[in-house]
C-alpha cells in the first residue's frame, strides 16, 4: 500500500520532463482533491496516509494521461471558473484565470446598472457569459460561438449553473448576416483567437494538441482579424453608453488599441491582469456612431 507523499513523489518523478515542480505539485493537487476531496493544505497535512489499492490505481491512472500531456481538466471532464464549476471538453477552451479577470471588471464596473443587455462572442464553455448571468442576474445575456459542439457545451454549462442564456451558433465574422439592425447591447465582450502562428512554438503541448485550434490561433498576417471584425459589429450593436471590452494578446496591446482609435472608439484602455500582462481593453464608442 502507498501513501499519498509515495503518490506525490511519484507524480515529481514521473511528470518531470512534462511539467516544472510547480505545475506537477498543482497538478497533484488537483487530483487529490478530486479523488479524495482533500484541499492543498489538506494534502501537505496527510502525506503519511495510506491510500487504498483501488484508489492508488485511480492515482496511477490519471498520470498515465497526464504523462501523454492530457490536460488535467479534460481528465477530471470539467474546470472551475469564478467560484462556479464548468463542464469542459476538446471541443473548448479550458477557462482560464487571465479570462477571471476580466469577468471581475465587468462586474465590477457594471454591478449597479440594472437589465443590461449582454453579448459574449465566442463564448466556448459558456465560462464568461455565464458567470456574468450569475452576478449581474437582472441582465439578458446572449452568447455566440462558430461550433455546435461548443455550443452544446455551454447549454449543459448554462443548465447546471441556473443561469438561463439566449445561445446562437453562428459566425460572427459574418455578423452583418445574422443580425438584425435593431439588436443592441449595453455590454459586448469577446474573448476571441489571438495566438498567432510564430507563438505557437512557445505553447505546451497539453495545449497544442488537446485544444481546439479554432479557438486559439489566428494567421500572423492577419492577427486582428477578430478585433477587427466585432468592433464593427460593436460600432452598429452596442448602445450609445455601451461598453466593448477584449482579452487581448499581450504582444498585440498597442496595435489592438490602436485599431480601436482608428475605428471610431472615442476611450480606450488597456488593461494588466495580476501579473502586470496587458491583457485587458474596454472601449466606449465615440458619439458621432
Amino acid at each position: 500500500m502507498k501513501t499519498l507523499g509515495t503518490l506525490r513523489q511519484q507524480y515529481l518523478s514521473e511528470l518531470a520532463t512534462i511539467y516544472d515542480q510547480d505545475e506537477t505539485l498543482s497538478l497533484f493537487n488537483i487530483v487529490t482533491e478530486h479523488l479524495l476531496g482533500y484541499s492543498r493544505s489538506q494534502v501537505s497535512m496527510n502525506l503519511q496516509t495510506d491510500i487504498n489499492d483501488d484508489t492508488t490505481a485511480e492515482f496511477e491512472k490519471f498520470l498515465q494521461q497526464l504523462k501523454s500531456g492530457r490536460p488535467v481538466q479534460h481528465i477530471i471532464g470539467k474546470a472551475p471558473f469564478y467560484g462556479l464549476e464548468f463542464i469542459v471538453s476538446e471541443d473548448t477552451l479550458i477557462p482560464r484565470p487571465e479570462t477571471e479577470e476580466l469577468v471581475d471588471l465587468i462586474i465590477k464596473e457594471n454591478n449597479t446598472s440594472p437589465e443590461l443587455q449582454i453579448i459574449d462572442i465566442g463564448t466556448g464553455t459558456g465560462c464568461i457569459a455565464i458567470s456574468l448571468k450569475k452576478n449581474l442576474n437582472q441582465a439578458e445575456v446572449s452568447a455566440v460561438d462558430i461550433s455546435p459542439e461548443a455550443i452544446a457545451i455551454a447549454r449543459q454549462n448554462s443548465n447546471n449553473n441556473e443561469s438561463p442564456i439566449n445561445f446562437r451558433c453562428l459566425d460572427i465574422l459574418e455578423w452583418n448576416l445574422v443580425f438584425a439592425d435593431t439588436e443592441l447591447f449595453d455590454i459586448i465582450v469577446s474573448n476571441p483567437p489571438y495566438i498567432t502562428q510564430q507563438e505557437k512554438n512557445d505553447m505546451h503541448r497539453n495545449v497544442l494538441q488537446f485544444e481546439p485550434h479554432t479557438a486559439l490561433f489566428v494567421e500572423d498576417s492577419a492577427p486582428l482579424l477578430f478585433y477587427d471584425h466585432i468592433a464593427s459589429f460593436a460600432l452598429k450593436h452596442l448602445k450609445k453608453e455601451g461598453t466593448l471590452y477584449f482579452e487581448i494578446n499581450q504582444y498585440l496591446a498597442k496595435e489592438t488599441q490602436d485599431l480601436l482609435f482608428k475605428k471610431g472608439f472615442s476611450e480606450v484602455k488597456v488593461l494588466n491582469d495580476i501579473n502586470g500582462v496587458p491583457r485587458m481593453i474596454n472601449a466606449s464608442k465615440f458619439n458621432g456612431h
